[in-house]
């Protein structure tokens, strides 16, 4: 069985999705499966209407903002969604939804990027996590 790392995404700012894109990238590089289980404010972020406009950055940075993405823009970085793409296709990366938050929000499948695997309830998902050598909270 191969190393895994799981990771929860409940924050849906820019400055904690570009980490998730970034842990998930390095972990696929390394040839670890990595899952990645969408909640709240981190699946609402995966919204088809969200996922590309969204420039928030979290409360605690926020007067940071428009340097960050000035620098971001100056770079050349992508986007982290973009990111995020790459390494399902450079490794075995899953990205599911959660059932309770999808049921919430009211979502539908057609809302969501393509790049989410399924809905799944916390409870499959942590079965899923507890084979993880690294779990993250994001």
């Amino acid at each position: 069985m191969s190393e895994k790392l799981s990771i929860i995404v409940f924050s849906g700012t820019v400055d904690k999705l570009y980490p998730v894109a970034i842990l998930a990238s390095g972990a696929a590089a390394l040839g670890m499966d990595v899952e990645i289980f969408l909640t709240f404010w981190g699946l609402n972020a995966f919204r088809k209407d969200m996922v590309k406009g969204n420039m928030r950055i979290s409360k605690d940075f926020e007067e940071m903002a428009p340097t960050v993405m000035q620098v971001f823009k100056e770079k050349n970085v992508p986007h982290w969604f973009d990111m995020l793409k790459q390494a399902k296709e450079m490794g075995n990366v899953k990205v599911y939804a959660c059932a309770m938050t999808y049921d919430l929000f009211g979502m539908k499948k057609e809302d969501l990027v393509d790049i989410i695997d399924g809905v799944v309830g916390v409870g499959e998902f942590l079965e899923k996590a507890k084979e993880s050598q690294i779990t993250l909270f994001i």
